[in-house]
C-alpha cells in the first residue's frame, strides 16, 4: 500500500521544483548471522513533479528513515518524463518486467486514478488523474513499479508520432 511520507512537497537542488515523495512499500530484511539476527530495511520510493516528471528509487539501510533518504535521492536520479494528454495517458499500453504485467488505459476525465496502491502512488506523482489499471502476474511491489515505469515511457503523444513518421496532422487524418 502507498503512502505518502509526508503532506509537504521537497524542493529540489534548483529549489523551483516542487516533488511530490510516495513511499510505495518497506520491507523489513533479517539476515541470521552466527551472534543472531541483523536486521535491515529497504523502501521502495516514487517522486514526481505532478507535470509528466517522475522516478523510483530503493533505498537500503539499518533504519527506516536512512532507507526512505535514500530512495528519494535515487528517486530524484531516475526520473523520467511521461506523456499527459489532459491528465490521461495518450493511448492502451500493456507492459511487463519479470512476472508483473500492468495493463494502462485511458479514462475520460472526472473518472478517476482506478488502479492498485503501487501504480496509484507511480500514476498520482506523475501527475495523471484520469487512468484505468490492472495489474496481473505478480503482486511484487518491485516488479509493478519497473513495469509500469516501462510501460509510461512507451507512451507517444501524436507529436511524438509525428515527428517519427515526419508528415503533418492532416496527412495523417486524410
Amino acid at each position: 500500500m502507498a503512502r505518502e511520507t509526508n503532506k509537504k512537497a521537497s524542493k529540489t537542488k534548483d529549489d523551483s521544483v516542487q516533488l511530490i515523495e510516495k513511499m510505495v512499500k518497506i520491507n523489513r530484511v533479517t539476515k541470521v548471522v552466527k551472534g543472531g539476527k541483523n536486521f535491515s530495511f529497504n523502501a521502495i520510493m516514487v517522486v514526481g513533479d505532478g507535470k509528466g516528471k517522475v522516478g523510483y528509487g530503493l533505498g537500503k539501510a539499518l533504519e527506516v528513515t536512512d532507507a526512505i533518504a535514500k530512495g528519494i535521492e535515487e528517486a530524484k536520479k531516475n526520473m523520467i518524463e511521461v506523456a499527459v494528454v489532459n491528465g490521461t495517458i495518450p493511448h492502451d499500453i500493456m507492459a511487463k518486467f519479470g512476472a508483473g504485467i500492468v495493463l494502462l488505459k485511458p479514462a475520460t476525465q472526472g473518472t478517476g486514478v482506478i488502479a492498485g496502491g503501487v501504480v496509484r502512488a507511480v500514476l498520482e506523482c506523475a501527475g495523471y488523474s484520469n487512468v484505468l489499471s490492472k495489474c496481473m502476474g505478480s503482486s511484487n511491489a518491485h516488479n509493478i513499479v519497473k513495469a509500469t515505469f516501462k510501460g509510461l515511457s512507451q507512451l507517444k503523444t501524436e507529436g511524438d508520432i509525428l515527428r517519427e513518421r515526419k508528415i503533418t496532422r492532416e496527412k495523417l487524418y486524410n
